[in-house]
């Protein structure tokens, strides 16, 4: 099938001769995958082929990109293919940002709008395709968007055309999940010379990047593209570079999502723009926002320090932040590939060549915080108890989304039955996150124009610098802001980035326009409303001061943590936690402010409770009962209270399984007993004794220790008698008898006299009796039905132990003359006959005299 291609592409690309193939598959088929590296074209070539398609009808194409300095990019570049402006039948949309209009047919968005796009219209009324750019990140808002829009597919509009693109995917999965077909370009892509030159000793990153960007404009031709992890890191090495770079004709810029629009299209702009200076070679420091989608012109050279910053969800502490990581291999072929765009290149890699890398980038839906997608699909009429599901490529963990289910409901975004709340349905049109969005809607309307800064203070980084970028007290960001706009500059009482306040501005004008408000915050806001406000995106991790521990803090979800010792918040009794670090014992507070606890009084009054709780008290070793009063797991009051008797049983029952079966009372009656039961467990199996292991004695401790624990307020009360009656109460009175007689605790010596056997985990039990009490004894006792010889430690008549051995009768042929020639002297009063066979056996020395 011959598809003409529109005359505006006159610029041929590495995709050019597929896209006939393209617009032909997708006539014939609503999916399609398609795989093109790099710079092939894809990005901006395939929407102005679909554009005039038979079967999109004159509908509009959707672009999704995900990263907004990618779809900024990608609709001037088709719009200037045009000859247009942008808006006009190329524009886009990101968060606080668009450019379109009733002409426009081709739409770049990024991920969170997609998704609203098809929240609010599930019919997608007027869009005949959606394209999904740089699938291959795998970010959580492009899996949900491409699942709603396989799901509006099969049901409300099967015209729908779907196609994946990317550089890096694994495209047999993909075309199999999308049961499509699938198409390669081989791309256009000079060679690239690989290089891991190593770090000098005690080298940072900074300037071990400098050096090679050095030696990398040295060895090539054009420009330097390094890829660091964050802004922080970009600044550091700028900074190295400054002192290693001192040529006239070499500038160095950055390329980060936090730049202004203006910034961003100077990295972006070939020499002949007129935005940078012709022949003046460039270093351009970029996050992993250059790693796809966006062109970078004249990069001869990559140096990639095999980093990016990325978010993590911490289940132990319930935050998500930003880690750096090491990038996987497909992104470090893609980072590289920038250096072959127009001729061959050289890409310098800043770890050892025998570092192995994960193959691909791990989806993000697999280890994010998911309670923005847990509320989407409650829009979407999903909740827990749905059986309808979405077809996903990797489908959300079941545990991290329950958990992000309970968040909501706490949140009051979910109600009981998990369903979307209108409280929910207004967070979802504000567009932050979830806990965010809380925060807003639940704002007073005097407080608005404030919780629009906190939100735009709360998604970057701290805008304080020097000793100020320590503080842990979020209110001096919300100061350093204010006083910054107040007077458009720094303020002397705060050291701060002006650069980033900028941009924290333009982030708080877009909150402010969604929420309706026309004027700013500014001033300093009392002390506790900005804890009062963000209490209610975190009401779990407001945090109230320990009595004993005045940097120590309990929070409502359970957990411990703590100011550390140069704290800005000494003495606060509340705070609501914003940030902290996970450690073993209590976690460390980065970021909190404090509140009023009235305030929970007030918004929270279901998370006040009364309970009678029950304390295992170590040192007195004794079950306590408590009234207490709770806000989540804060206790507010606390008064004892008798322990009730049939509260008592099932606590003591309760430590006994936490603590292990060794904290009862264990006296040496009942170890003995407990002994003698393994053993003849162990030596005679077909009698199907009962196990008296740890594991098997915690598993039935409800049956046999009950009974003897009733009652009793402690373990301690629990008797050496009673713990030996509760453990032979597992055996019956022939498996008694049977134990009495195969496992005896004692054994009666020729002498007349019960000696006591001592029985060990796998070993045969010990018998401790004096060499003259065996006389006449012929041969080794035996017990556990004959099979096992019992070990004799022959002691001198002093106790002293003279020979160890299961061979009885061996030692009175061989050992005992020896041993009667050396103690007869020394022990005279005691019989030593010459024939022990037939002689007395006696427990006494001889009377004195004989």
């Amino acid at each position: 099938m011959n598809v003409p291609l529109p005359i505006s592409l006159i610029t041929i690309f590495p995709i050019t001769p597929l896209l006939p193939d393209i617009c032909a598959s997708l006539a014939d088929h609503p999916r399609l995958v398609l795989e093109a590296p790099p710079g092939a074209g894809k990005t901006t070539q395939v929407p102005l082929a679909l554009r005039d398609a038979e079967w999109l009808a004159g509908k509009k194409i959707i672009v999704l990109e995900p990263r907004r300095i990618a779809a900024r990019a990608a609709a001037q570049f088709m719009a200037q293919q045009l000859g247009e402006a942008v808006g006009q039948t190329v524009g886009y949309r990101i968060r606080f940002e668009s450019k379109v209009s009733a002409a426009t047919r081709i739409e770049v968005v990024t991920e969170g709008i997609l998704t609203r796009l098809i929240q609010d219209d599930p019919e997608l009324t007027g869009i005949g395709a959606i394209l999904f750019d740089e699938f291959h990140e795998r970010h959580l808002a492009g899996d949900l968007g491409a699942a709603l829009a396989l799901d509006v597919q099969a049901t409300l509009r099967p015209d729908l055309r779907l196609l994946v693109m990317s550089a890096t995917l694994d495209g047999e999965r993909i075309a199999q999940w999308l049961d499509a077909p699938r198409i390669s370009s081989p791309g256009r892509s000079f060679p690239i010379r690989i290089e891991h030159p190593p770090a000098r000793t005690q080298e940072t990153v900074e300037h071990h990047l400098a050096r090679i960007a050095r030696q990398a404009l040295e060895e090539n031709e054009g420009d330097v593209l390094a890829f660091l992890p964050g802004q922080r890191e970009i600044v550091r090495a700028k900074n190295a570079l400054a002192q290693t770079i001192t040529s006239e004709g070499i500038e160095v810029i950055t390329l980060h999502g936090e730049l202004s629009q203006v910034e961003q299209q100077a990295a972006l702009a070939p020499a002949e723009s007129g935005m940078r200076p012709d022949r003046m070679r460039r270093v351009v420091l970029a996050t992993n926002v250059a790693e796809s989608s966006v062109t970078l012109p004249g990069i001869r050279a990559v140096i990639d320090v095999g980093l990016a910053r990325e978010p993590r969800f911490d289940p132990n502490s319930g935050f998500t932040r930003l880690e750096t990581v090491s990038i996987s291999q497909a992104s470090a072929d893609q980072r590289a590939g920038r250096a072959g765009r127009v001729a061959p290149g050289t890409a310098y890699r800043l770890w050892p060549q025998s570092k192995r890398l994960e193959s691909a980038r791990r989806a993000e839906i697999s280890h994010a915080e998911l309670s923005g997608l847990a509320l989407e699909l409650a829009a979407w009429g999903l909740n827990a108890s749905s059986r309808d599901t979405l077809r996903w490529l990797d489908p959300p963990p079941a545990g991290a989304l329950a958990q992000a289910r309970e968040l909501l409901m706490s949140l009051g975004a979910l109600d009981a039955t998990m369903r979307i709340t209108a409280m929910g349905r207004a967070m979802l049109e504000l567009g932050a996150s979830s806990r965010l969005g809380a925060a807003a809607w639940r704002a007073p309307s005097a407080w608005r124009p404030l919780i629009a800064d906190l939100l735009a203070l709360m998604e970057v980084r701290s805008p304080m610098r020097g000793e100020q970028a320590r503080s842990d007290d979020f209110r001096v960001r919300v100061a350093a802001l204010h006083a910054w706009r107040d007077r458009r500059g720094p303020s002397a009482r705060h050291d701060v980035d002006s650069g980033a306040l900028a941009a924290i501005e333009q982030i708080s004008k877009g909150w402010r326009r969604r929420l309706d408000v026309r004027t700013a915050a500014s001033g300093v806001p009392d002390s506790h409303a900005v804890g009062d406000l963000l209490l209610h995106a975190f009401p779990d991790r407001v945090a109230r001061r320990d009595e004993s521990n005045l940097l120590r803090y309990t929070l409502a979800n359970g957990r411990g943590a703590r100011l550390h010792e140069n704290t800005s918040l000494h003495g606060e009794p509340w705070l609501v936690v914003l940030d902290l670090r996970h450690e073993a014992r209590d976690s460390l507070i980065l970021v909190a402010a404090p509140l009023d606890p009235l305030v929970l009084e007030r918004d929270y009054p279901a998370q006040f409770s009364r309970e009678h709780t029950l304390r295992w008290n170590e040192q007195r070793a004794v079950i306590e009962a408590f009234d207490e009063r709770r806000f989540g797991a804060i206790v507010l009051e606390r008064r004892s209270v008798p322990v009730r008797p049939e509260d008592a049983l099932p606590a003591l029952l309760a430590v006994v399984r936490a603590r292990g079966i060794e904290t009862l009372p264990w006296g040496d009656q009942a170890k003995r007993l407990r002994a003698r039961m393994q053993a003849l467990r162990a030596w005679m199996p077909e009698l199907g004794l009962p196990d008296v292991s740890d594991t098997a004695l915690l598993d039935s401790i409800d049956i046999w220790l009950s009974p003897y624990l009733n009652g009793k307020r402690g373990l301690d009360a629990l008797g050496a008698d009673e713990l030996s009656q509760a453990l032979a109460s597992l055996f019956d009175y022939e498996q008694r008898r049977m134990l009495d007689a195969q496992a005896p605790e004692s054994l009666m010596v020729p002498s007349g006299q019960l000696r006591r056997l001592d029985y060990a985990p796998d070993e045969p039990p010990v018998l401790a009796v004096k060499l003259q009490e065996l006389f006449g004894l012929a041969d080794t006792p035996r017990i556990g039905g004959g099979r096992i010889p019992v070990t004799l430690h022959l002691l001198s008549p002093a106790g002293r132990p003279i020979q160890v051995t299961q061979d009885l009768k061996g030692f009175w042929e061989r050992t005992y003359p020896e041993v009667k020639k050396e103690l007869k002297g020394r022990y005279p009063r005691h019989p030593w006959p010459d024939d022990p066979w037939t002689a007395v056996p006696t427990h006494r020395a001889k009377p004195r005299g004989t």
